[in-house]
């Protein structure tokens, strides 16, 4: 029997971590990446470096390969079609990955679908914001002159990049300098941040994770809670489902995040779409019987998919975010000891300011005291905690 070779475009911690999930499967790897110190090429043996953007360089690549996926949305959807045509599977496929590569094609088709979005639209400049944000006062859902707004470029952002905050017309030039189509959304009265993840396989076979609530910090996940607690299972259920339904009508094959708002009187909102492993999911390494990372390999071959439910009944991810101390390693035989039940997962970056270089995961019964050893830990690892 000859075992599939996935190829993987992009060099980052989601490839690294979902190779190392095929592992035990016997699934081979090639990765397409951008140097040979990227976080997945210090691990797979089959390693091309290049240019993801260059069409000859994904061809040659994906010869050989029985399926391509991606650990992130920004290879050109013209040549992942090209590719198609070559008779390559590509998961997911350009018309589904299209929606989580431009903000602006999203929202039309979430849209479209019914799927709850937040008052948005294109905007052209300064004066049409100012505009979009009249409309929102005209409507009652903001303050009398339509500010605060969101602004985004409908390609290329993460992490907060590509994010504007607006609080009033002076303040909505900066986005429109890059010369990108920008979308305008109205700034939701939230009262957290959910995440739910779900995996779908080429014949429709469909898994859901328990939705969790994700916490930020300027703009960068810091804490993964799942489930989210408090949620009511009503809204849960709804949560899941209109992923469920998003990943169908999308026709996604792989992993899909929808990252969601909780608004103050009871909504559930899609605020963006991942089509690959998520921050939000890596909880599942440690505290679901099937990781993200593993379904997600399950669907692009049209394996049957595993078991989505947790293995404890709390589970918290704390991403560990350089600082001004490198040698992390030093700081295991601290948190190792503390906590034998501590997940440490490195990524094997090079330490920099505010850089995800690996996240910690915990698990239990009693919640207060699963955050706070996560906490912990991520704060020893990055050296603001010491003791």
């Amino acid at each position: 029997m000859t075992f599939p070779v996935v190829g993987m475009v992009g060099g980052g911690q989601l490839a690294r971590m979902t190779h190392e999930a095929g592992i035990p499967l016997g699934i081979k790897f090639k990765l397409l990446s951008d140097t040979p110190q990227d976080s997945a090429a210090q691990v797979v043996s089959d390693v091309v470096i290049g240019d993801y953007r260059d069409l000859d360089t994904l061809r040659d690549f994906a010869r050989g390969c029985d399926v391509i996926t991606f650990d992130h949305e920004h290879v050109p959807t013209e040549h992942l079609r090209a590719l198609e045509a070559d008779g390559i599977p590509v998961r997911p496929g350009p018309d589904a990955l299209v929606h989580a590569q431009d903000k602006g094609v999203m929202r039309a088709r979430l849209t479209q679908i019914g799927a709850p979005c937040p008052r948005h639209r294109m905007v052209k400049d300064p004066a049409d914001v100012a505009a979009f944000a009249a409309e929102g006062a005209a409507d009652g859902d903001s303050t009398s002159d339509g500010f605060p707004v969101i602004l985004k470029t409908v390609r290329g952002g993460y992490d907060g990049k590509g994010v504007w905050f607006v609080r009033s017309l002076e303040d909505a030039a900066e986005p429109f300098k890059a010369g990108v189509p920008v979308l305008a959304e109205e700034k939701v009265d939230f009262v957290r941040e959910l995440a739910a993840n779900v995996v779908r396989s080429p014949h429709g076979q469909a898994v859901a994770y328990p939705v969790v609530e994700s916490r930020q910090v300027d703009g960068v996940c810091d804490t993964v809670i799942a489930p989210a607690p408090g949620l009511d299972e009503g809204l849960a259920l709804r949560a899941e489902q209109l992923a469920l339904g998003i990943a169908k009508e999308l026709g996604v094959v792989g992993h899909l995040a929808v990252e969601l708002f909780e608004t103050r009187d009871g909504r559930i909102l899609v605020n963006e779409l991942a089509m690959r492993p998520h921050n939000s999911g890596h909880w599942t390494q440690d505290g679901a019987v099937t990781s993200q990372f593993a379904n997600h390999v399950r669907a692009v071959l049209d394996l049957p998919l595993g078991d989505p439910r947790p293995r404890a009944r709390w589970t918290v991810m704390c991403n560990v975010l350089g600082g001004d101390y490198p040698d992390m390693y030093s700081a295991y035989l601290h948190c190792m000891a503390r906590d034998p039940k501590l997940k440490i997962h490195m990524y094997g970056k090079d330490v920099k300011p505010g850089r995800k270089v690996g996240h910690v995961n915990t698990y239990g019964d009693d919640l207060d005291d699963v955050l706070e050893r996560a906490r912990h830990a991520a704060g020893y690892l990055r050296g603001t905690i010491t003791e």
